[in-house]
């Protein structure tokens, strides 16, 4: 049922951000237009006009860094299906969650490079399913290239923002991801602070040895569920330079799940000169405040330039997106050129 309520109302200019326009990064590329992960993706988010791409990063067994938000591959590839790969179909542990299927570390870089993608939420996206086999899982050098080059082809520059997945796992597995990670940034020229690259994680422990190893910025992503305290934002402040919040913890949803005044995250943040990129907002209604849904159905897409404005009102510094087009114009509207 769509909760009829009224939207909160914009108020821009309440909170300001720490950067002079914030940042439209394109999650997973333009997830919401195209199978995440892909380099069409990531094309079709910097056609857009986004400021910047996110990848997530998991290891292959021979330890290359490839563009996945799983382990396990059978919800974006067509694993599932390859009979000659059924001998490694396995039973894991991933950060406390047993999970049964094919994992990205139990393929070598030319195993996964015979999968093709696909669409991870077919129902929800039917039109990307248009798009099911025509790639296979990029790697992290694949993708600094594409991007390298969109920004000579374009004329400006197009960020990459990080994140580093299942890290405590990789250690255990014996892939420890910052050892490639760092190794392909500096091969791509990119291990210097105006890079345009951004490190993220949920982990600490990868994200404190990367501050000690790199002068590349640092954020710290916060789970819906974490609650920002000043003592976890002081601990935060010692190795990073932003946090990456749930969008919940900027804009607090009641108990009908409808937002309204935002918190003061944001602002506890600033006072400590860390910026605040929120995660993820996306166009559906079932992702959506129930305030800001548009009819009852909910793969339907609703008033998410609200959400964004709200976002931008709160002085957030950056809006990690599916929907970048969306996002876009909000900012337009909000701050126009």
């Amino acid at each position: 049922m769509t909760v009829t309520r009224e939207a909160p109302q914009d108020r821009a200019g309440t909170a300001p951000s720490l950067v002079l326009t914030p940042a439209v990064v394109a999650h997973r590329g333009a997830s919401g237009h195209r199978p995440e992960h892909t380099l069409d993706a990531y094309r079709t988010a910097i056609r857009m006009g986004v400021d910047d791409i996110e990848l997530d990063l998991v290891a292959t067994r021979d330890g290359v860094l490839v563009a996945r938000h799983d382990l396990e591959l059978s919800t974006t590839t067509d694993v599932a299906s390859r009979a000659d790969l059924a001998h490694l179909r396995r039973t894991r542990v991933v950060d406390g969650v047993v999970q049964s299927g094919w994992f990205v570390q139990d393929l070598t870089l030319p195993e996964l490079k015979t999968l093709a993608t696909r669409e991870r939420m077919p129902a929800t996206r039917p039109g990307n399913t248009a798009y099911d086999g025509a790639e296979g899982v990029p790697t992290l050098t694949e993708v600094l290239a594409m991007v390298g080059a969109e920004s000579v082809r374009r004329g400006r520059p197009v960020g990459v923002l990080l994140e580093l997945k299942h890290a405590a796992h990789h250690d255990a597995a014996g892939l420890p991801l910052d050892v490639p990670l760092l190794r392909a940034l500096a091969r791509h020229g990119l291990d210097h602070p105006w890079a345009g690259v951004v490190l993220m994680s949920f982990e600490a422990p990868i994200l404190r040895r990367l501050a000690a190893r790199s002068r590349l910025p640092i954020v710290q992503l916060l789970d819906a569920g974490e609650q920002p305290t000043e003592e976890l934002l002081d601990r935060i402040d010692e190795y990073a330079d932003g946090i990456g919040p749930h969008t919940s913890l900027v804009l607090p949803r009641d108990a009908v799940g409808a937002i309204g005044a935002p918190s003061s995250l944001v602002r506890d943040a600033h006072r400590r000169g860390l910026t605040v990129h929120v995660w993820t907002v996306r166009g559906e209604n079932r992702y959506l405040p129930s305030n800001l849904r548009l009819g009852g159905a909910p793969d339907a897409l609703g008033d998410m330039a609200a959400e964004v404005r709200a976002l931008l009102a709160a002085g957030v510094d950056g809006v990690i997106t599916d929907h970048p087009e969306a996002a876009l114009a909000a900012l337009r509207e909000v701050r126009p050129c």
